[in-house]
């Protein structure tokens, strides 16, 4: 076994390391349209300006956002089989079977046309899962 040590750093770790970091200076090239006296001053004015302003802008990090409660995923799956106007097998809580078209939908309900039944509303609730039609028939041949 090995005596080593894992060493993580922390956020706090980071943050410190930024702050002792030192502040690059801005070089001069000597010529200043004042005399010399007024560039002492003017570095004098910009180096207390860059200290205030590492001290008041700490190092800022960006939060994650979070991922949306909602992907609308359900809905374009939706929409692509209405406007495709895909048969559907859609299956109940109590395993019940409807197979059809579905006409539209709704936050709480689906509107499925059947060709050998009435038309149906069933709410999203008693759904169980749904697949395409055509998909169990692929299934049963094989």
């Amino acid at each position: 076994m090995s005596n080593r040590k894992l060493i993580r750093t922390t956020l706090a770790d980071v943050k410190n390391k930024a702050r002792e970091l030192p502040q690059p200076r801005e070089r001069s090239n000597g010529s200043s349209h004042r005399g010399h006296g007024g560039e002492h001053r003017e570095g004098a004015r910009d180096s207390h300006r860059e200290s205030a302003r590492a001290q008041q802008a700490p190092v800022q990090v960006r939060k994650r956002t979070p991922p949306p409660m909602e992907t609308n995923a359900e809905l374009f799956y939706y929409k692509k089989q209405i406007d495709a106007h895909t048969p559907m097998v859609i299956v109940l809580n109590d395993g019940e079977e409807i197979e059809g078209t579905i006409e539209w939908y709704d936050r709480g309900a689906l509107k499925v046309n059947r060709k050998s039944a009435p038309n149906i509303l069933l709410l999203k609730r008693n759904v169980k899962y749904m697949f395409k039609a055509d998909e169990r028939v692929a299934e049963a041949a094989e």
